[in-house]
């Protein structure tokens, strides 16, 4: 190659550099501009639910404003009233406590104030013996943090070492500051609690409710997946994989139930009584609720794995003939419809409201003859293909009756 052609090609080389690094840039400039889009549009659907009615949005928006009161209130009370000069104290105290629940607004304003009363005292005393904020400093932080590890402090232990950076930063440590600032942090704390309490205390029933009917929408949907792909398309692997991560959605979707539940239990501590000044959301469904849809994801689990386990070349278990996954397929959508009806009935229907018809009875039946005639003829061409539909059959079975109440059923 001659230097003059070396020449030519290095300044198209650099130009190509350059091209790839302004495609670069644009891509990381469309990312960007559609994250920020996709935010947008969730901040905007919340806005939208919070406006159109009771839900999670509109209890986010109750809560934040009802901190911020409280926070106002501790100021004009601490500041304005008795002219306090540590009336920041008493206004932060304020904005922390306003939390999900009464109980745990209790709780940490409890945890809190014994956190800060600890920082404010060690700080003083620290500077006193000192005489030098860096010495308080080195001397009372790493003990303080320490102490913020104590598990009966919960998540408020750290405020200790926070109020300790506070006292010394402002060089009010004596004995009057002190008990300027101790008594702050109490006035905070009593104004925050009873904001939380007596302000439209926060029940969370609702979250009970609705992640109950979502996990039987979500397990009717995945049933009429399964029927669908059953019915219309090849049974292979890769839909046996998607059936079975859609399971694992149902198993965090009862995760999400059992710690909505939990909340449930610990809005309604204090609050059942004289602190309750607001007519409570609708009852929150029956344990026994969150226990038979623990039972059903089971079920659906298992269906779901005995599926995969069939799609498997490499495995002795033979999935069904095609007539007979289509009868399959005819009960997994009857008992996806089902499931979408109780979602409905959990979402507001009643427990009135009507189930399985005498057709969807009679089409059960029917489907479950129809599939004992394949089992048994299943049964003949040998057991390994016996066993997947006789397992199959047991599991929607067991789905079936879970989802119909003995009265339902008749």
């Amino acid at each position: 190659m001659t230097r003059a052609t070396e020449g030519v090609r290095r300044p198209a080389r650099r130009g190509t550099r350059a091209a790839e690094s302004v495609r670069q840039r644009a891509d990381g400039g469309a990312r960007v501009i559609n994250a920020l889009r996709r935010e947008g549009h969730s901040v905007g659907r919340a806005a939208r639910a919070a406006w159109a009615g009771p839900g999670r949005e509109r209890d986010l928006v109750v809560q934040s404003l009802k901190a911020a009161a409280a926070a106002l209130l501790a100021w004009l009370v601490g500041s304005v009233w008795l002219g306090d000069p540590m009336a920041l104290m008493a206004s932060w105290v304020a904005l922390i406590l306003v939390q999900a629940t009464v109980y745990s607004s209790l709780l940490q304003a409890a945890q809190q104030f014994t956190a800060i009363c600890a920082g404010t005292v060690l700080a003083s005393a620290a500077l006193a013996l000192t005489g030098s904020t860096l010495g308080a400093l080195a001397l009372s932080v790493p003990l303080l943090m320490l102490l913020a590890n104590w598990s009966r402090f919960g998540d408020q232990g750290v405020f200790g070492a926070t109020t300790a950076l506070f006292t010394l930063a402002t060089g009010a440590a004596g004995s009057s500051a002190v008990g300027h600032r101790v008594g702050q942090a109490a006035l905070g704390a009593v104004i925050g609690v009873a904001v939380n309490a007596l302000v439209l205390p926060p029940i969370h029933l609702r979250d009970v409710r609705e992640n109950l009917a979502a996990l039987a929408r979500e397990a009717g949907d995945l049933l009429h997946t399964v029927a669908a792909d059953l019915r219309d398309t090849e049974w292979n692997a890769q839909s046996a994989a998607g059936w079975s991560s859609a399971s694992a959605r149902l198993e965090r979707r009862l995760e999400t139930l059992r710690s909505a539940r939990g909340w449930s239990r610990e809005s309604l501590r204090l609050t059942a009584g004289p602190l309750r000044v607001r007519r409570p959301p609708t009852p929150a469904p029956p344990e026994e609720e969150d226990e038979r849809w623990s039972r059903v994801t089971g079920h659906i689990r298992a269906l779901t794995r005995t599926l995969a386990v069939a799609s498997d070349e490499e495995r002795t278990p033979l999935p069904p003939d095609g007539p007979a996954l289509h009868a399959y397929a005819g009960l997994l959508d009857l008992i996806g419809d089902v499931c979408h009806v109780e979602s409905s009935r959990l979402l507001g229907a009643g427990a009135d409201a009507p189930g399985p018809d005498g057709r969807a009875e009679a089409t059960m039946l029917r489907l479950q003859r129809e599939l004992q005639d394949w089992l048994r003829e299943h049964a003949g061409q040998g057991a390994a293909r016996a066993t997947v539909l006789g397992t199959l059959l047991l599991q929607a079975e067991n789905v079936w009756s879970e989802t119909v109440s003995a009265g339902q059923r008749g």
